[in-house]
């Protein structure tokens, strides 16, 4: 157990230190137009391998299941510029009634 505590604190000195590297960077760096176009771009990143990840994955597997459906009619729905809470209700609407169907 002394290990783990060990393993978290050092996680947790070396997150602050980073932070703190952040923090100093000049910003004349931070305002260059390659760094603002870069961090534009960073969230989409995240985004996009986060779905994969959850959508298209089962541990160590790729799977295809009803999620995938799921993030069809989420992208359809999207791209149609529906609002949020009912393209969110109506894609786990769609996974759960595949997986009802035992899809």
């Amino acid at each position: 157990m002394s290990e783990l505590w060990w393993g978290v604190l050092m996680v947790a000195i070396g997150c602050y230190g980073l932070k703190l590297l952040g923090l100093s960077v000049p910003e004349r760096v931070l305002e260059h137009p390659l760094t603002v176009r870069a961090a534009a771009f960073i969230p989409v990143g995240l985004l996009a391998a986060l779905v994969v990840v959850q959508g298209f994955t089962d541990g160590s597997r790729v799977v295809v299941d009803a999620r995938l459906a799921g993030l069809v009619v989420a992208a359809v729905l999207l791209w149609r510029k529906v609002p949020f809470l009912p393209m969110l209700i109506a894609a786990a609407a769609t996974a759960a009634l595949v997986r009802a169907l035992g899809g």
